[in-house]
């Protein structure tokens, strides 16, 4: 039999609903968070984030509570619900993320950082906290971000390619752990058949998109999509003749870009360069 649901305001955001609920049901099985932990492996602390709203947890530790629970994917439910939620985020970021969700392809040039769907937790948190964030926001952003990843190696996963300047690959971070784990991460992403990764290296020399990040998506129903982006703002294009001029610098990069095989060679050669740095 389910367990009798909770009653609270429907109201409520999507995010303060699921962790009212995962805390009734916890307390309802009489359980502390320690004996919770002891029993399905997670870290302690990292149920009391998920019922403080600090974070909505991955679908490994919600489908596991949701089954101990015996909540009959109730949990599960709700935490869609919540991982959907994109009224925190300004509205050019929440039209974004849906067209995101819906693309049947992207191709994305990256300038600064490796996109957001192809990020490990621990790089996430370093960049992000670099640009300020901090606290439950911080938190909050690189969920967002390890959840939105999630797509690329989902059954219906769409086509992904990305051209990543060099500098984003050189750019290492505070820990040199979570540097190499992001490009280890990089080449393993890199063998989907999905997923396409090339590395424009600076011998190329000036390039068309020098100071913008640059997003194309492909939905559904065939039109095709920009979102560029910069230090100071993002913006989402849709006019022809726009999405034409950028596609054609874009193709124009790629052409440049070395080839699939050896961009992973690329990024092996760095790694195998930072086994070898003694200051490493």
């Amino acid at each position: 039999m389910s367990p009798r649901r909770t009653v609270t305001s429907r109201s409520q955001e999507p995010r303060v609903r699921f962790a009212e609920e995962l805390k009734a049901l916890r307390e309802k099985r009489g359980d502390s968070l320690r004996q919770l932990s002891e029993k399905l492996g997670w870290d302690f602390s990292l149920f009391g984030k998920m019922e403080n709203g600090h974070t909505l947890g991955g679908a490994d530790v919600v489908q596991a509570l949701d089954q101990y629970f015996g909540a009959d994917r109730f949990l599960v439910a709700l935490w869609e619900l919540a991982l959907g939620d994109q009224t925190q985020y300004k509205p050019q970021y929440r039209t974004f993320f849906q067209l995101e969700a819906e693309a049947l392809s992207m191709w994305h040039f990256g300038l600064n950082s490796v996109p957001g769907v192809l990020q490990t937790r621990e790089y996430a948190a370093e960049v992000l906290a670099a640009g300020g964030m901090q606290g439950e926001e911080l938190a909050r952003h690189v969920e967002a971000r390890i959840n939105r990843g999630a797509m690329l190696v989902a059954e219906d996963a769409p086509r992904f390619r990305t051209i990543l300047y060099e500098s984003v690959l050189r750019l290492r971070l505070r820990d040199e752990k979570v540097w190499r784990e992001q490009l280890e991460h990089l080449l393993d992403m890199s063998e989907r058949p999905n997923v396409t990764v090339q590395v424009l290296p600076f011998s190329v020399g000036p390039f068309a998109m020098m100071n913008t990040d640059v997003m194309f998506l492909q939905p559904a129903d065939g039109r095709s999509v920009a979102y560029t982006e910069n230090d100071l703002r993002g913006e989402i294009i849709v006019e022809a003749s726009q999405i034409e001029r950028l596609q054609s610098a874009y193709d124009a990069m790629r052409d440049m870009a070395l080839s699939p095989a050896r961009s992973r060679q690329f990024i092996v050669a760095m790694l195998e360069e930072a086994e070898c740095d003694p200051s490493t």
